[in-house]
């Protein structure tokens, strides 16, 4: 057998080959942007040098505690710098970033501190009671950090705090990037609706590919000016701390998501794009009514975590908003998929468009291959746009698997391909739809129901401002759809016969709503509506 000739020879080197990490987009835009706004959060701001200078700082605070490769960094903080920060920082000791949902119980932070074997727990002093009982329930307490932010309520908590770890350290700390690519540089777990929460670790290529597909995904031109309405603890912020700095953006750092100051925001920083849940447009949506001005350009909006009805994405265009849909999951870091647009659908109505963008789309740049098949079978789905199938991907921005959990991360892989338990249509075009997670279709009558076809009809009622539908006992049918319906204000005597009306007049009459529910719906920290309590509701009506 005679040697390769395009292999011998031609060996990997230090000059030839490097593991790809976002870190190198901080270390790159602080070297050729360095006066460049990188944060902006309330009147502080802060340049591409400073950022850099305090990532370094905090590393070399984490390596002198003895934080270093395979160690976990807990930070429980909402969208402010030192979150921001984090990304970078503890990524260059080596160690995994563990950014922690500020929705949870004392319970759950603990199990996932426990789970995750932090070594440093970093959080916000809003948090302090919580922190602290989630802190009291461990064997072996993590060095506990307090972020004494001057616009937090809570009492302090800990000895130390994050700007004097910073002062103390070195700005010019000698970070070395990770090796081995696959090395994990996250941890994010699932929402643990049943039981307790899976661990998805992520990797550096994973991180650098991902951050770059939502840059070409989404058009991002050079210094955006990205406004934080999506918590950065979701899938790292579905990557943004690293997509935003690796084309030299602004990051507008925002403590609470409220319709006011996220307008506020948007016109006193210029914001060019920001993501967020359905739940977030339909709050701005809410209150445009009482703005005077509509944004000075266009705003462009990535929207996912839930398939976003049709009424809405139409609404946001006459907003001056223009509506990017992506899809993915914790475990695909975030999108995977999105509505790649085409210049020709610029010329359809409004109507049109929104039924365009309200499907998921294509996979992303990085996203190797998707397709809908058979769960069972892995038989690609027709693309007719009626066949129901299981949307599966496959590439390098899948995790590396789930924490301790072999059998879990077996299952999910299984056939090659990464399971993601939501069902969708293919449409003639290669264009995918999601209709529904499996879990959520409603069988009735042998029939299967889309519940997100159902919502998309109830938001088109004008009294109805958010919608979610889902499957109730029903002797006679096996399952019957039960809307729970949230009201506009001002639209307080619509009653249950007009929305069942007007389901009636827009769908087939099997899947119209038997029981409908006026109130507020649950919903986790991320905005997405909490089905799991609606069921059991339902069950109990």
């Amino acid at each position: 057998m005679t040697d390769n000739p395009y292999t011998s020879g031609l060996e990997k080197n230090d000059a030839n080959f490097t593991a790809l990490s976002p870190l190198s987009f901080l270390q790159r835009t602080a070297r050729v942007y360095p006066e460049h706004t990188a944060v902006i959060y309330g009147e502080r701001r802060y340049s591409w040098s400073e950022a850099y200078a305090r990532c370094r700082r905090l590393a070399c605070a984490l390596h002198r505690r003895g934080v270093g490769t395979g160690d976990a960094v807990a930070v429980m903080a909402p969208n402010i710098p030192a979150l921001f920060e984090a990304h970078f920082g503890v990524a260059m000791t080596g160690a995994v970033l563990n950014a922690v949902n500020i929705r949870l119980d004392a319970k759950t932070i603990a199990f996932q501190l426990q789970h995750a074997g932090a070594k440093v727990f970093i959080a916000d002093r809003d948090f302090s009671d919580v922190v602290r009982d989630a802190v009291a329930q461990l064997d072996m307490a993590p060095l506990v950090i307090e972020i004494d932010d001057a616009a937090a309520s809570g009492e302090h908590f800990a000895d130390c705090d994050y700007e004097s770890l910073l002062a103390d350290a070195d700005e010019e700390f000698e970070w070395r990037a990770p090796q081995d690519e696959w090395q994990a540089i996250s941890l994010n777990y699932t929402s643990g609706t049943t039981g307790n929460p899976k661990g998805v670790v992520y990797h550096h290529r994973g991180a650098y590919l991902n951050a770059v597909s939502n840059a070409l995904s989404w058009n991002m031109p050079l210094h955006p000016v990205y406004l934080w309405t999506l918590p950065m603890f979701h899938c790292n912020g579905w990557c943004f701390p690293w997509t935003v700095t690796a084309v030299a953006g602004t990051h507008v750092c925002l403590r609470k998501v409220e319709a006011q100051p996220v307008f506020d925001a948007i016109a006193r920083h210029d914001v060019t794009h920001f993501c967020g849940a359905p739940v977030v447009l339909n709050m701005l949506l809410a209150e445009s009514g009482k703005q005077t001005q509509r944004p000075d350009r266009v705003v462009h909006v990535a929207t996912g975590g839930a398939p976003p009805p049709e009424a809405v994405i139409a609404r946001m265009e006459e907003l001056g908003m223009h509506v990017t849909h992506l899809y993915g999951l914790t475990e695909t870091y975030g999108p995977s998929v999105a509505c790649a647009w085409h210049q020709e659908w610029d010329e359809k109505p409004l109507p049109e468009r929104a039924r365009l963008m309200a499907r998921q789309g294509v996979n992303m740049f990085m996203v190797h291959d998707y397709m809908i098949a058979d769960a069972r079978t892995m038989a690609p789905a027709p693309k007719d746009g009626r066949t129901i199938g299981e949307i599966m991907l496959r590439g390098n921005t899948m995790m590396k698997g789930y924490l301790k959990n072999p059998s879990a991360t077996a299952e999910a892989f299984a056939g090659g391909w990464f399971h993601t338990g939501d069902l969708a249509v293919w449409h003639e075009d290669g264009y995918m739809q999601v209709k529904d997670r499996a879990k959520d279709i409603i069988i009735s009558g042998g029939e299967n129901i889309s519940t997100v076809e159902v919502e998309d009809v109830l938001y088109k009622h004008p009294a109805v401002l958010e919608a979610a539908v889902v499957a109730r006992p029903d002797e006679r049918w096996g399952e019957s759809p039960c809307a729970f319906v949230t009201l506009h204000s001002g639209a307080e005597d619509t009653e249950v016969k007009d929305i069942v009306e007007h389901c009636r007049a827009n769908m087939a009459h099997y899947k119209v709503p038997r029981t409908v529910v006026f109130g507020p719906l649950p919903k986790t920290a991320t905005g997405k509506i909490q089905k799991y309590v609606l069921r059991d509701r339902a069950t109990r009506l």
